[in-house]
């Protein structure tokens, strides 16, 4: 199974990493990572590269998407060669998946419209600009396209894909080589959780997404 991870300029690191971890270890994954060319991208904290080892138009029939999230979405969402490479390599795929704002980049290219997803808590409100429906859950499942809230649902989201192809004892065991036990130190993980004017300080700073 090829698994064509998208990279592009200010992606957010995890959104990668976390689900690269675990559908890497799943027998028989062939991990790709592709931008529109060969090279280094810079996540958004800009002190991390990761390399993507083909352009898109050398990843043509990927069996996956991942698509990740981050501050570099807005700008991805003007680029017509990404939207084009999503859509040509959607017609292929058994599974389409994002992570974080990554499904605002599906829902551009034409392929959430009608269907669930999920997002950033910060981007939710921008699916419905391109058709798609938004959803609060932390994964979302909706034919072959699967979506995950930000950043570290990706992980999650990852796990259930593994489960889902490779059956539950895989996924199981992925999960506790990665030993993916988490206790957070601080129940302010989601905005229901979070204290409000937490959130309303968030939206109006640079750790947003997407620029208001």
């Amino acid at each position: 199974m090829q698994i064509a991870v998208l990279l592009y300029e200010g992606f957010t690191g995890l959104d990668v990493v976390g689900p690269y971890e675990i559908l890497s270890r799943m027998p028989g994954a062939e991990v790709v990572f592709t931008a529109v060319q060969a090279g280094p991208v810079r996540t958004d904290m800009a002190s991390l590269a990761l390399t993507a080892d083909r352009p898109l138009s050398e990843v043509t029939s990927p069996d996956m998407l991942v698509v990740p999230g981050g501050p570099g979405t807005e700008q991805v969402l003007a680029d017509t060669a990404v939207l084009d490479w999503l859509r040509a390599a959607d017609a292929g795929t058994t599974w389409t998946t994002s992570v974080c704002s990554g499904s605002l980049l599906l829902a551009a290219a034409g392929l959430l419209r009608g269907r669930r997803a999920a997002s950033h808590w910060i981007a939710l409100e921008h699916l419905p600009l391109f058709g798609a429906v938004p959803s609060t859950d932390r994964v979302v499942f909706d034919g072959k396209y699967a979506t995950a809230a930000g950043v570290s649902a990706g992980i999650d989201l990852a796990l259930h894909l593994a489960g889902r192809i490779a059956g539950d004892a895989v996924a199981e065991a992925i999960q506790l080589v990665v030993e993916y036990d988490p206790e957070p130190p601080y129940a302010v993980g989601s905005v229901a959780a979070a204290p409000p004017d937490l959130v309303a300080s968030l939206r109006s700073t640079q750790l947003a997404v997407l620029p208001r």
